[in-house]
């Protein structure tokens, strides 16, 4: 089995599970992926996702297609698989792969914020506010003296901000809507809208149901406090002579 799928993010939005309790869910189309390649040593699958024009590709990527019988794709990825026995080209993988109370890892490209400056970008506290001190928000030492005489790797500076591959791992996926290709993922995925995902099983969180009720945690209670606090309850405080 294959590890996940290519989707799109459509958006988010808000939903009410069976006890009335509010969760915002991010609404991603997962498929319909198509195999192109099934690969051993290593064992992978290639998909392909979303329909593009033949004449926007070029003619050698049109002529792979036309070998494999398939119209072109805009975006491959390969797929991590366990076993390839049940995978063949031309296969259709919809969103039915997975279920509800799945986990999985989103990965994405996080949306572009342009040049931001330090107190943006990294949180900086800036510098004092006053009349006259004529530095805000400015960068204060990058540097040595004369020796090494440039500025050290690593510094946190102002610069460009988003536009970076982000995971985000661990998210449940509450609905699956396999005729239109949809899930719901609890919680925030990277990009904006209509950005390309790659959605994973976790390989940190086991399925579980989503009628699973969260075992409530029972405490130790230390029986010294409480005969201490029940020993300074019965003590009355002394009167004023």
């Amino acid at each position: 089995m294959i590890t996940g799928l290519i989707g799109k993010k459509l958006g988010m939005t808000q939903i009410f599970d069976k006890d009335g309790n509010q969760m915002s869910v991010s609404i991603i189309e997962a498929g319909p992926c198509t195999v192109l390649a099934v690969k051993d040593n290593p064992k992978k699958v290639q998909l392909g996702f979303e329909g593009i024009k033949e004449s926007k590709v070029n003619k050698p990527t049109a002529g792979y297609y036309k070998k494999l019988g398939l119209s072109p794709k805009k975006y491959i990825r390969e797929m991590d698989s366990t076993n390839n026995e049940g995978y063949q080209v031309g296969q259709e993988i919809k969103a039915d792969f997975f279920k509800p109370g799945d986990f999985v890892d989103v990965s994405g490209v996080s949306i572009g914020k342009g040049f931001q400056g330090g107190m943006k970008r990294w949180g900086w506290s800036g510098g004092p506010a006053s009349h006259g001190s004529m530095h805000h928000r400015r960068v204060g030492s990058i540097g040595a003296s004369t020796f090494p005489g440039r500025t050290i790797k690593g510094w946190n500076m102002p610069g460009h901000m988003g536009s970076d591959n982000k995971t985000i791992q661990g998210l449940r996926v509450v609905g699956v809507d396999a005729d239109q290709n949809l899930i719901m993922v609890r919680g925030a995925v990277p990009g904006a809208k209509n950005g390309l995902l790659t959605i994973l099983r976790s390989r940190k969180k086991a399925f579980k149901s989503l009628d699973e009720k969260r075992a409530v945690v029972q405490h130790k209670v230390n029986p010294m406090k409480q005969s201490k606090k029940a020993a300074k309850a019965q003590v009355k405080p002394a009167g004023k002579k």
